[in-house]
């Protein structure tokens, strides 16, 4: 009888052990992923980039305040934030503590899903499951959002604009840095949620900008080929989690999205239209609320070193 129950009892073990890793450990040991990306024109000095994405604030989490703050010592010359700050209504002001620091910084920032509506309690097993997501989303003037509630992200977004941060909602906008370089930014609202309005940027880099870059919170592929197609450089999105519950030795299992699962994360290429553009997937720093852990994948943000191409 004792062999019988012996290895369902260790499997149990294993993965109870697996889950308070997940959940006590891995959810809060933040890392920085550094890159490498040469995309500036000759004779340019680089650049350092801070993105930070997916950062899911909820009440109390003062491990990641203190973190987001830490962040200001790595000097950049400006930070991308590529959206889902919040998973909580009331979680606005201590997004708001946590990014002070670096709103001192040149930046600019789109928006995810999870800035506009509060998350819902749903079933952790059918994030594993699901195909693409993203026709839940507004399409025109329907609002298919019914019965979610949605967050008060216009304060977050007023404190964005008023520290001189980008906002890139199907828009374009610039930097200029201290030394005068000058960023042109071309930005979208969330695809998983059929904000994106690319028409309303076409067009490609735009002329007398040192360098010129596209953001997303969502890298769908009809995002990443409209971007390359038009010939940007560089395309930062966030989104995947990096897959968030990864097989260790193999990687993630899903993206949240129609991009293929050897992207999730870090630094890749796309191609579309006859043109290449490096893609950079941040796995971001926070969770869900209602899925509060993290295997194989733990939470980041990225340095990313911008040098001259080849």
């Amino acid at each position: 009888m004792r062999a019988r129950y012996a290895v369902p009892l260790g499997i149990t073990a294993v993965g109870a052990a697996g889950i308070g890793y997940a959940a006590g450990f891995e959810v809060r040991s933040f890392r920085i992923r550094r890159v490498t990306v040469p995309v500036l024109p000759a004779g340019m000095r680089p650049l350092r980039v801070l993105q930070i994405s997916d950062v899911h604030m909820v009440g109390g989490q003062r491990k990641k305040r203190r973190w987001l703050q830490s962040l200001a010592g790595l000097r950049p010359d400006f930070v991308v934030n590529t959206g889902d700050n919040l998973s909580d209504k009331n979680a606005v002001p201590e997004v708001l503590d946590a990014l002070g620091p670096l709103l001192e910084f040149p930046g600019a920032y789109v928006f995810g899903s999870n800035d506009y509506y509060a998350p819902k309690l749903r079933n952790p097993g059918r994030y594993l499951l699901e195909r693409v997501r993203g026709e839940h989303g507004l399409n025109g003037k329907n609002d298919p959002a019914i019965g979610v509630e949605r967050n008060p992200w216009e304060g977050m977004r007023d404190a964005f604009d008023a520290a001189g941060w980008v906002g890139l909602s199907n828009t374009r906008g610039r930097l200029k840095l201290s030394d005068g370089t000058e960023i042109a930014l071309t930005g979208l609202d969330d695809p998983h949620i059929k904000r994106d309005r690319y028409a309303r940027v076409a067009g490609g880099p735009e002329d007398g900008a040192d360098l010129s870059l596209a953001l997303v919170h969502a890298p769908y592929l009809r995002v990443l080929d409209a971007f390359t197609a038009d010939g940007y450089p560089l395309i930062l999105a966030g989104h995947t989690h990096g897959g968030q519950l990864c097989v260790p030795f193999y990687g993630a299992l899903v993206t949240n999205c129609d991009l293929d699962t050897r992207r999730v994360k870090g630094l890749s290429t796309h191609t579309a239209g006859g043109h290449t553009s490096y893609l950079h997937v941040s796995a971001g720093c926070g969770t869900n609320r209602y899925t509060p852990v993290r295997f194989a994948c733990p939470p980041e943000a990225t340095l990313l070193t911008l040098t001259a191409r080849d």
